[in-house]
């Protein structure tokens, strides 16, 4: 775009009202695109699409279920000796609470936080993203695992702008569409989300 990147860290839960409010100037950051999300912001098409996993406590689910964790059903978390842990302001608490009425929810500001009760015993699962929930069970595999792997409330992520501003929306438009088309995004979407070629790169 001939501009400056500034990136601005930011509490998920008031991602949108930080937009609204001129602190930055556009969210691309694998928010999904939603009816009432719309309603604030515009959306640029979508540039990935992405289903929900749920990471569960092998010692936590087995004492529920009394039953091997392998063996595990949907039904079986929604029990109200099940508590999922979240992050604040994602769409996948509405999708928990759906399927999951009986269960408990507990929110957190940080992903990592959540991650980590389940990593505890202090939560029986956290659900993600499918990419999120795979790495979150690479880095604990010994307490983690995933008992399904079809996702679920998949749904299309796209750039979030301010309204009233149509050339900034045309703008990123045509630029994921030509990103589409030259397979860029695809290339992009295997190297961050399927291999962890890149975990070298990142302080710990």
């Amino acid at each position: 775009m001939g501009v400056e990147l500034v990136i601005v860290p930011t509490q998920w839960d008031g991602i949108i009202p930080a937009l609204l409010a001129g602190k930055f100037d556009v969210i691309i950051g694998g928010m999904s695109i939603t009816p009432e999300r719309n309603l604030k912001v515009n959306f640029s098409d979508p540039y990935a699409q992405s289903g929900l996993l749920i990471v569960a406590n092998r010692d936590e689910i087995e004492k529920i279920t009394e039953d091997d964790a392998d063996e595990v059903d949907f039904e079986d978390f929604d029990d109200e000796r099940v508590t999922f842990a979240m992050r604040r302001g994602v769409t996948a608490i509405d999708a928990v609470n759906e399927m999951f009425p009986e269960a408990d929810t507990r929110l957190f500001d940080e992903e990592a936080t959540a991650i980590q009760e389940v990593v505890n015993g202090n939560a029986t699962a956290w659900v993600a993203a499918s990419p999120s929930a795979a790495v979150a069970v690479s880095d604990h595999g010994d307490k983690l695992f995933l008992p399904f792997l079809e996702t679920f409330d998949n749904t299309n992520e796209g750039f979030a702008l301010r309204k009233n501003d149509p050339d900034a929306l045309n703008f990123f438009n045509n630029w994921i569409l030509t990103k589409h088309e030259s397979g860029w995004l695809e290339e992009r979407h295997t190297y961050w989300f399927k291999t962890r070629q890149w975990a070298s790169l990142v302080a710990e």
